[in-house]
């Protein structure tokens, strides 16, 4: 009897292993748009699944030794049957397949296989140990996110998977495992999405189109490529043979959101306005789908209309800045079943986006809005689409074959740019010296026109040979960039100001004048052109069966980037980019209930598209430095602004970013240039608990290899400091070959080699003698984490998913991008320009948050009452204070040195530096967020209507994201008075109501 019930629970465990679940660890072995099913079976038994929703019927031979595998299965629920000789085996099971991943089921494999038949293997309600799977992600459903207080967009689906972090500057972002925001990939229905311009952001659709998530830590199959970062795949809704139909109204009414807190300095100067800030937002969302012709043609369709008002002054509190936006948001997809094995898909979808805003002028101290001063308009995204044909060729043979579009608009302009100039103070420079009144008759600095269009091609294939299968594919993208900004007003500047004492040194090397304390930047910055990358890439992979418990996943990746000028030549080439994994899951029991897994994986990133236009577009970005002589005060429209007079200018006028023209490309980029790319290792471990709950535990490090960024080469071995080269864009650290001088004779005539580990950069006493050369450090950045999950699956009463993650995040470089200096340039960073900005840098990167804690769940009160919440606490990051210059010339950056003593010298030799390592100023404070909901669900015939009433961040907590870590702003002994100043902060708490019916 006891031998019995442990063949019971043995069995019933391996069912519970084999279903799928959208909150546990993800399966290989399929696709980005689909999912798959393999299993055993009987020798040459006939296998059959069928998707009753749609009608598409697929139909395989299981091998010699019973292995069966549906790839390229479109997700959704299925019933899967086994006959031997026109005679069932077994009864017919119903499996659920999701997105990106492999649900294993055996049908009538041994004699006991019957038992099983009143057990329905799905995702939904079962916690899940994919034995096949090496790989790291986190499965959302659409059915999960509607339990749950998420808020509707992608990014907050991503920050629910462990190891993934907010940026924490001003331009967003996320971060996975130590990345920085500009490294991940972002795809829907195969279709990358991802902004290819400064790999910042991506296009979306509205929350109700997608259909399922799934987020990718680590470990991903060759398939993905071009990140270095994370990966989030999304797959949108279909039609199926049931008409179906609903409506969604959303609303987050301005007196539901709570008011952001105005910032003050110690002297009691307001340099953050946001207390009168108020947005509300409302979205209409209808949806069709069903059959155009039964079994075989179906559409599903959505429009969104969207109501945006949000409302801000600036930080002066001098204006205000009232929105409105035009958006209609449209998608559909439409499936053609032409065949069982042969089925079309169309996704089509347009997040293009119209704003206006009306700039008002604005007196804080009375709370009164005056008369209208400006309209900026500004227009973005775009029209996205993707076809794919999926084919099964043969019994073990299919093919993918996907060709899409990706377009992505930025277009800002205002009706004062001709005439008005855009003039901005840091707020030390406010304190010296508020007029009163608005800095400038523009609220736009730039005039900017950004259209991104993204041509993508792939083919992807399977086949199964015996115990090994083989999965390969070839994409290609062309990603073209047109491209036109200058500044706003006469003469196209912009003018900063900022305080500096009389006698300190300026960024362009000038001295402060006496009787002076504070200096303009009037800055010109123009360009314009159309450019083009293309990026290819060759996989293959062998997943091998090597027994009944081990499976082995190994594969390589060959990608190739091609980025070319505004004439189509290429400039920055690299391919046979050779990206070898390795995998590995053992079923350690052979029941399904605890696989250890592991992996070891390259990942390359390509080199974005805004440096063809930056260094191949003939840039032009000029800085001629004044001291200020005070204010102008106009009046525009009957309102007053203050515009700077230009007293004496100081220095030189600097173009050395930029001279308008494209120089000898030849002498811009290294020659042999490696890519930028990344090492990882994982290794884990998950156990089923019970027929709900599981566990797990992961360590994964990763290192990254290379950057790829500006510097200036300013000597050479062969012709000293005579060789200047200039900027080049190369691998700090390491041998550059260039066009050059390579006979000293002033002309360059031939490629030359500067090792730069340890020359490159000349090197002057006070006189201004040579003294000889020094290198760059090499650029590094490790991610060393453990991860710990629990997790109890849905059952119609309450879920739960739990981690914990501890990591370690240092080095000297956080990749293409500087959050902690606000530099959005990706892979155009100032930490190389020269040898001094880097050196002593290494230390805890900006996104390294040691803890991390993630609590989720719903509980059911009564069949029609849900509670939600949603909990993410983490600790802060680093904070550095940084100097501008050195111990060793009298170059004027960013550095981790602050100038002591006889700062005020002309001679850099007489000056005292001290070292200002990364982090010696402490840690931003620990983030605490909590969202909590309830949701009230009423089923009716054919239908069902829900009401979800969401708070995020119900307590309120506004703790501090960023702070500015400028410690010195020129080479002087005197700190700045804003350095530590709170500048980022959590979103106050809004509620949102969301009513629903589905019918």
């Amino acid at each position: 009897m006891s031998n019995s019930r442990s063949l019971r629970r043995t069995v019933l465990c391996m069912a519970l292993g084999l279903g799928l679940g959208s909150l546990a660890a993800p399966a290989a072995f399929a696709g980005n748009n689909d999912g798959s099913v393999v299993g055993h079976a009987q020798a040459g038994a006939v296998i059959t699944a069928v998707n009753p929703a749609t009608g598409l019927t697929r139909t395989i031979t299981a091998d010699q030794r019973g292995n069966y595998r549906f790839p390229f299965l479109p997700v959704g629920d299925y019933t899967v049957s086994a006959s031997v000789n026109g005679q069932p085996l077994g009864q017919p099971r119903t499996v659920t397949v999701s997105l990106g991943n492999a649900t294993t089921l055996d049908l009538g494999a041994s004699p006991n296989a019957t038992e099983l038949s009143a057990i329905q293997v799905t995702g939904n309600g079962l916690p899940v140990i994919d034995v096949t799977s090496t790989e790291s992600a986190t499965n959302v459903s659409r059915a999960e996110l509607v339990r749950l207080p998420v808020d509707q967009n992608v990014t907050s689906v991503a920050l629910l998977a462990p190891g993934v972090v907010k940026g924490n500057a001003g331009f967003g972002g996320i971060s996975f495992g130590g990345s920085s925001i500009a490294e991940n990939a972002f795809y829907v229905n195969g279709l990358n999405v991802t902004d290819f311009y400064n790999r910042n952001g991506f296009s979306e659709a509205p929350f109700a189109f997608y259909d399922q998530f799934q987020v990718k830590t680590g470990g991903y199959s060759v398939e993905f490529g071009r990140t270095t970062g994370g990966v989030v795949n999304a797959v949108a809704r279909s039609g199926t043979n049931e008409l179906k139909g609903g409506m969604e109204v959303t609303l987050e009414p301005g007196n539901w959101h709570s008011r952001a807190d105005d910032q003050y300095d110690a002297d009691g100067h307001r340099y953050i306005t946001a207390s009168r800030d108020q947005g509300s937002l409302v979205k209409t969302n209808v949806w069709a789908s069903g059959p155009i012709i039964k079994d075989k043609l179906f559409i599903f369709a959505m429009y969104e209309a969207r109501g945006s008002s949000p409302r801000n002054t600036n930080d002066a509190g001098n204006t205000l800045t009232s929105n409105s936006a035009n958006t209609g948001f449209w998608g559909t997809t439409i499936d053609w079943n032409i065949t069982d094995s042969n089925v079309l898909q169309l996704m089509a979808f347009s997040d293009k986006n119209k704003n206006t805003g009306d700039v008002y002028s604005y007196d804080y101290d009375s709370n009164t809005v005056g008369p209208l001063t400006n309209k900026v308009f500004s227009d973005t995204g775009g029209k996205d689409w993707a076809l794919t044909w999926t084919s099964y060729l043969t019994n073990d043979l299919s093919m993918k074959l996907m060709y899409g579009r990706n377009e992505r608009e930025a277009f800002t302009r205002s009706q004062l740019d001709i005439g008005c100039n855009y003039v901005s103070g840091n707020n030390a420079f406010l304190q010296l010296h508020d007029p009163g009144v608005a800095l400038g008759c523009t609220s736009n600095s730039t005039v900017y026109d950004r259209n991104d269009v993204r041509k993508q091609a792939r083919a992807d294939f399977e086949w199964t040979l015996g115990d090994h299968l083989l999965r390969f594919g070839y994409d290609h993208e062309n990603d073209t960039s047109d491209y036109s900004r200058y500044y706003a007003g006469p003469g196209a500047y912009y003018y900063n100001l900022y305080a500096a004492s009389a006698g300190s040194t300026i960024p362009n090397g000038g001295v402060m004048p006496a009787g002076y304390d504070s200096y303009i930047r009037a800055r010109r910055y123009e360009i314009s052109g159309t450019f083009t990358t293309k990026n290819a890439a060759y996989y293959i992979e062998d997943n091998w069966q090597v027994s009944p418990n081990l499976v082995l996943n190994l594969g390589v990746r060959n990608d190739s980037f091609d980025n070319e000028d505004a004439a189509g030549r290429s400039y920055i080439k690299m391919d046979r980019q050779i990206a070898p994994r390795l995998g590995f899951s053992w079923d350690m029991k052979g029941d399904g209930s605890a696989k250890l897994f592991g992996n070891l994986g390259r990942y390359y990133l390509p080199v974005a598209n805004v440096i063809n236009i930056k260094q191949a577009g003939g840039l032009l970005d000029e800085r001629t430095y004044y001291a200020f002589d005070g204010w102008d005060i106009q009046t525009l429209n009957g309102v007053e602004y203050a515009v700077p007079k230009l007293g004496p200018q100081i220095g030189a006028v600097d173009d050395s970013q930029g001279d308008g023209t494209v120089g000898d490309l030849r002498a811009e980029v290294d020659h042999d240039m490696d890519p930028v790319y990344q090492d990882e290792a994982i290794l884990g471990f998950q156990q089923l608990i019970s027929s709900q709950w599981s566990w797990g535990v992961k360590g994964t490090y990763r290192r990254l290899h290379n950057a790829i960024d500006d510097m200036e080469i300013s000597a050479t071995a062969q012709c000293g400091e005579d060789g200047y080269i200039g900027w080049v864009m190369a691998n700090p650290g390491q041998k550059v070959t260039v066009w050059g001088d390579t006979n000293c004779d002033g002309d360059a005539d031939g490629y030359l080699t500067v090792d730069t580990s340890k020359e490159g950069w000349a090197m002057y006493d006070a006189d201004g003698n040579y003294l000889g050369q020094r290198g760059w450090v090499k650029p590094k950045r490790t991610y060393a984490a453990v991860e710990l999950q629990l997790d109890r699956a849905w059952d119609e009463k309450w879920s739960m998913n739990a981690s914990y993650t501890m990591s370690w995040n240092r080095g000297n470089a956080e990749g293409p991008v500087n959050s902690d200096t606000n530099f959005d340039d990706t892979g155009r960073t100032e930490n190389f320009d020269d040898p001094w900005v880097n050196l002593g840098g290494d230390g805890y990167l900006p996104n390294d948050r040691r803890h991390q804690f993630k609590l989720r769940g719903t509980y059911a009160l009564t069949p029609h009452w849900q509670l939600g919440a949603d909990l993410n606490v983490a600790s802060g990051g680093p904070i550095t204070g940084f100097g501008v210059g050195n111990p060793y010339d009298g170059t004027n950056y960013h550095s981790y040195f602050i100038c002591v003593d006889n700062c005020d010298s002309p001679t850099s030799e007489d000056r005292v530096y001290e070292r200002s390592p990364r982090g010696k100023y402490g840690r931003l404070p620990w983030t605490y967020n909590l969202n909590a909901g309830i949701t009230y669900v009423k089923p009716f015939d054919g239908g069902e209507f829900r009401v979800k009433l969401a708070v995020y961040n119900l307590l309120n907590q506004k703790r501090t994201t960023s702070v500015d870590q400028d410690l010195q702003t020129d080479i002087s002994n005197e700190t700045s008075s804003t350095f530590r100043q709170p500048l980022g902060f959590q979103s106050p708490r809004f509620t949102q109501l969301t009513m629903s019916v589905n019918f």
